[in-house]
């Protein structure tokens, strides 16, 4: 080494640095000034932030001591992540959100994508519950405070909240769309479907927010903007209701189908057809080439990779199914192609005909039927499976971190991912909640979860549905 040139020894230490975990670095950075100041270079921390999360949020990394921000963001993760995976006693604290006097028909957190961007200094979380009792509720779900109630109005069916603004949308049973603003509960705008039990999908193309609406005729419905101005309308499953509306990553094709035929299949459309159709055209759309949709969802680290539960032959024998989506332009029409790359036959052991499909990455799924929870990877091989429940499977939430399963049973499970040397991918069980007395319960209903909290909500016998908020503090 050359003394005159110290910054080769800096190069030097921060390369060797590499090869150290958080520990290792900050041991290293307690031997002398020279090795403090290499663990300490924010870039060894960034890199161990995006080899873990792959996501991290840039925007909360500022403050005075920008050096060691990604260090402490690491630290701070890691400590909150420690704390989710043991579940104990005094590491998180549980409150029960009464007001709904009605049943709860979805729950979502204000800011959809705080898995993928938490804001670790920041963890005042907000969720929004809808209800047959037809108002719309936010909630504070760290000190359990109710932030505001809509006004009353038709019994609610359904609840998104927008992936970037702070919007909520809702549904009624009398096809009522409503938007509202997440800070404040005031109502942004109103659109009439005419059909009951909507199912709403919301993304954003081209910088324009767009609002797809799957109705009981069979239709998807194009709203434009906050203002929920119809843009365009595209019929997929003839009379029966669509109930499986779906966005591809990359935000070029949604899905849509029906569950309750087993003879049709669900239907691939272009957004662009959708979102700047014209009068003298039709929307493009392709049938998906299987028939009796189960369950789908689209592959999260993929441009557009579906992936399908359908019936196999026999009305009991299921099967996955996995398509890659992409469109053929020529100078004179463009075409829809959907191509098949895996397949293979589901032993759900069950009878159930509630299929719940998630997926991680690029190469697994979880799905989950009756009591059961599955692991597989594309290509069919099962990597995990596991029986903690006693009751049905209500609703699954599956992150980059872990799987929260709520259940009939009046419990919710908490699994975690495990990357082994050997073994690969592993989903380890590690715990669970109890959402209170079997005497005035009858099980949890729905379950979401952000980067340090679980939000149930729990089905009361008397009608009166009730949400448990479990908050990790770190």
């Amino acid at each position: 080494m050359d003394s005159d040139h110290p910054h080769l020894i800096d190069d030097c230490l921060i390369h060797i640095f590499t090869f150290l975990n958080e520990d290792g670095l900050i041991s290293a950075s307690c031997v002398c000034k020279d090795w403090h100041e290499a663990a300490e270079t924010p870039w060894l921390w960034r890199r161990m932030c995006l080899q873990r999360w792959s996501f991290c949020n840039l925007a909360v990394l500022g403050g005075e001591e920008v050096n060691q921000s990604w260090k402490k963001y690491f630290l701070r993760r890691s400590y909150l992540e420690m704390k989710m995976t043991k579940g104990r006693s005094g590491g998180y604290t549980c409150k029960s959100l009464r007001g709904h006097t009605g049943s709860v028909v979805g729950l979502v957190y204000l800011q959809s994508k705080s898995n993928q961007c938490p804001d670790l200094w920041n963890s005042c979380a907000t969720v929004c519950s809808a209800s047959s009792d037809g108002t719309v509720r936010a909630w504070n779900i760290q000190n359990g405070e109710l932030l505001w109630c809509s006004p009353v109005q038709s019994p609610l069916t359904g609840i998104i909240s927008d992936e970037q603004h702070e919007v909520v949308i809702t549904a009624d049973s009398t096809g009522i769309i409503k938007a509202w603003q997440g800070q404040t509960g005031q109502e942004v705008a109103s659109f009439s479907t005419g059909s009951p039990h909507c199912t709403l999908l919301q993304y954003n193309l081209n910088n324009t927010w767009f609002l797809a609406v799957g109705t009981n005729q069979g239709s998807v419905c194009t709203l434009a903007d906050v203002t929920l101005t119809k843009k365009a309308s595209v019929t997929v499953c003839d009379i029966f209701r669509v109930n499986t509306l779906l966005i591809s990553p990359n935000k070029k094709w949604i899905v849509a189908g029906t569950k309750d035929n087993d003879d049709l299949s669900p239907k691939v459309i272009y957004t662009e057809s959708l979102t700047s159709s014209s009068d003298d055209e039709d929307p493009l759309c392709q049938s998906v080439p299987v028939t009796g949709c189960q369950a789908a969802v689209f592959i999260p680290t993929q441009p557009a990779r579906l992936a399908v539960v359908h019936h196999n032959g026999q009305r009991n024998d299921k099967a996955l199914s996995v398509f890659d989506i992409s469109i053929k332009k020529t100078r004179y029409k463009s075409e829809i192609q959907v191509q098949q790359v895996e397949s293979f036959p589901l032993s759900l052991n069950t009878w159930s005909s509630a299929v719940l499909l998630e997926a991680k990455d690029s190469n697994c799924i979880v799905l989950a039927a009756g009591e059961q929870l599955w692991v597989y990877s594309l290509k069919g091989a099962l990597l995990a499976s596991f029986k903690d429940h006693i009751m049905p499977i209500s609703s699954i939430c599956v992150d980059s971190f872990r799987v929260v399963t709520a259940s009939q049973d009046l419990s919710l499970r908490v699994l975690t991912w495990q990357n082994d040397r050997d073994q690969g991918l592993t989903l380890e069980s590690r715990y669970h909640f109890l959402g209170g007395s079997h005497t005035v319960s009858r099980g949890f209903t729905h379950v979401a979860c952000d980067f340090s909290s679980i939000v149930a909500s729990v089905a009361g016998k008397d009608g009166k549905d009730v949400l448990k908020a479990y908050s990790f503090t770190s």
